[in-house]
């Protein structure tokens, strides 16, 4: 573990499994704060390869078990209904123009009890919601590092609650 500043932690991923179950915890830490938030959005950043599709994947398996989760590579979004809220995975890779999002109806996704997973938020810059959760995935050495940060101020309030269950 290395510790960047306070809203802000990094955690070292030796493989895949890492990933997954880095994914599922953070799932369990945040589905409490999607309850009291109306909609929370995680954005995912990191190269191609990193893990950012598997990390979504292990997060929306906490939810639903046993659930196919596909990577939105083509559709740009998949959305699944947990029980209090739904889930919408949203990879923007593909994206040849930000305005895209407006004919696939994201504004009326992102209404109500939601969360948001957000892989290459960059591209639609000016048309997302801002991040609750940056996560960032890089290469290592050894592996992967993630990093997360705490980006709204709801969250900024819970952080040493969040990041001591991770």
């Amino acid at each position: 573990m290395i510790h960047n500043h306070d809203f802000s932690k990094s955690y070292n991923l030796a493989d895949e499994s890492s990933t997954i179950l880095f994914g599922q915890k953070c799932a369990h830490v945040v589905q409490s704060l999607a309850l009291m938030e109306p909609g929370l959005v995680i954005y995912l950043r990191g190269d191609l390869g990193m893990g950012k599709t598997c990390f979504s994947r292990a997060f929306v398996q906490h939810f639903l078990p046993g659930q196919r989760v596909k990577s939105p590579t083509y559709t740009l979004i998949e959305s699944y209904a947990a029980d209090y809220f739904s889930i919408h995975h949203l990879d923007l890779y593909r994206l040849s123009d930000p305005e895209e999002l407006e004919f696939l109806g994201l504004r009326d996704l992102l209404d109500g009890a939601y969360i948001a997973l957000i892989e290459w938020p960059d591209k639609a810059k000016g048309f997302l919601i801002p991040a609750d959760i940056n996560i960032e995935i890089r290469s290592s050495a050894t592996g992967r590092i993630l990093s997360i940060e705490a980006c709204s101020e709801a969250l900024k309030r819970q952080w040493i609650d969040i990041y001591s269950h991770l």
